[in-house]
């Protein structure tokens, strides 16, 4: 109708009207008329708007890591962000008249990039896969702060850092060489059991031996106390054999002392005398053998001898008794 078109915008588009080079309306979802042919119409989103990113940079020791992760901002200050960004509506406020808006989520991109790059080439590949959340930490306040996002009118809402990985080479590599550290450290598990097992078994037998000594000693000891007791008894009874041959010998030393003093009262006697003082006390068999020697011994002066029974009778039983 000769140019007026009637229009309405969302709660979530900040809209400024401009006509005649001033901003005649502004704010969140207006409704209104205008007429189109003079009328420049500004829609700049307010809602918050997540954007995926993911690019290479090279660590320290020069390996290629790929980082992977999401932003999540928000236009806070609409107007700033409108001065640097064209959010111009077409005449029928249907779609923008260029594409700065699309470009938004790449700026936000390549300050984020520039701030992972600078931590990235100062780390080794180990250490830049292990820092995403330290990473996630450092840059977000730096991001709100850095010139760029604040000209634009941005508020950093969040960021996350999803993965950063090597590439498919490496990465074989580093799970050889993972693979391997398990496998190694798999075979000191085993090793370990086995040498405790072994390092058991020797204490055990280290404990038999122990017990086996302590017994021999023992053993050891009851020997050695039976063989002084045995040696105490042995020389208990060369003691007592010994003063036995003394006593003998001091006994027979008295007799023949004794003797001697009898044969030597006795030398200058008659020997009728003294045989006649050695049978005394004789048993009578003792007197009849001393009677027969005498006979015997003048047997050639003995002309016939008559022994009667009854005396031979009392000789042969003497001599059975």
């Amino acid at each position: 109708m000769l140019g007026f078109r009637y229009i309405k915008f969302d709660p979530s588009q900040h809209v400024m009207v401009y006509q005649k080079g001033q901003v005649r309306h502004e704010g969140p979802g207006l409704a209104f008329w205008y007429f189109a042919p003079s009328t420049s119409l500004i829609a700049v989103p307010l809602g918050s708007t997540e954007s995926h990113f993911i690019f290479e940079e090279t660590t320290s020791d020069f390996q290629e890591v790929t980082i992977q992760g999401q932003v999540t901002y928000r236009i806070s200050n609409p107007a700033q962000a409108s001065q640097f960004l064209n959010y111009t509506l077409d005449s029928k406020g249907e779609r923008y008249v260029t594409n700065d808006p699309e470009k938004l989520p790449q700026r936000v991109t390549n300050a984020i990039n520039v701030l992972v790059r600078s931590r990235v080439q100062q780390l080794s590949l180990r250490e830049a896969m292990a820092s995403g959340d330290s990473f996630v930490a450092e840059i977000t306040p730096e991001l709100s702060e850095r010139q760029d996002i604040k000209s634009l009118g941005l508020e950093i809402l969040g960021l996350s850092i999803l993965a950063i990985k090597p590439t498919p080479d490496t990465a074989r590599a580093l799970e050889a060489e993972t693979r391997e550290q398990l496998m190694k450290e798999a075979d000191d598990a085993v090793y370990a059991r086995r040498n405790a097992s072994v390092e058991h078994e020797r204490s055990i037998k280290e404990n038999e031996l122990m017990t086996e000594k302590a017994i021999q000693e023992k053993r050891h000891d009851l020997e050695s106390a039976d063989t002084r007791h045995s040696i105490g008894l042995e020389e208990q009874r060369n003691a007592l054999v010994t003063q036995k041959v003394e006593n003998a010998r001091l006994e027979a030393d008295s007799r023949a002392y004794a003797l001697e003093a009898v044969v030597k009262a006795l030398s200058g006697s008659d020997p009728k005398v003294v045989q006649a003082l050695a049978s005394t006390g004789m048993q009578p068999e003792a007197l009849i053998a001393a009677a027969m020697n005498e006979l015997a011994g003048n047997a050639e002066k003995i002309g016939e001898l008559n022994i009667s029974p009854d005396l031979l009778r009392e000789l042969l039983k003497s001599g059975n008794a």
